[in-house]
């Protein structure tokens, strides 16, 4: 992955955004080039957000533990066996389901405290 590490409640936020633009910019601008890179005849694939708002369809890390929350993990064996619109809107789910595990890692990971988080 990246070697980005958030440490504040503003960072991990960027963080979030960053990498939820990516995301979108899969799921919705370069649809046709992130359902070529899902070929179903692949291994399990994982679709990755950045904070640098770009995406990545690639396997999971190698590293046990990774060092974040892995997104979910096989995207591309359902693509053929439904409606494009179904399939993303399935894979959309999922990568909201990581963006915000990633978020409550990283927020978990530094402590965050009251103080640290405007009321």
């Amino acid at each position: 992955m990246d070697a980005y590490n958030p440490r504040t409640v503003e960072e991990v936020f960027r963080d979030f955004k960053g990498r939820r633009a990516g995301m979108i910019k899969a799921l919705a601008t370069d649809v046709g080039e992130f359902f070529q890179q899902c070929d179903p005849e692949k291994e399990n694939l994982c679709l990755y957000g950045f904070p640098s708002e770009q995406w990545e369809v690639n396997l999971p890390a190698e590293e046990v533990p990774p060092e974040l929350p892995e997104p979910a993990l096989g995207i591309n064996f359902a693509r053929d066996g439904m409606q494009e619109r179904d399939w993303l809107s399935l894979v959309a789910v999922h990568s909201d389901a990581w963006l915000l595990s990633v978020a409550f890692y990283l927020g978990a990971r530094f402590g965050f405290y009251k103080t640290d988080r405007i009321s």
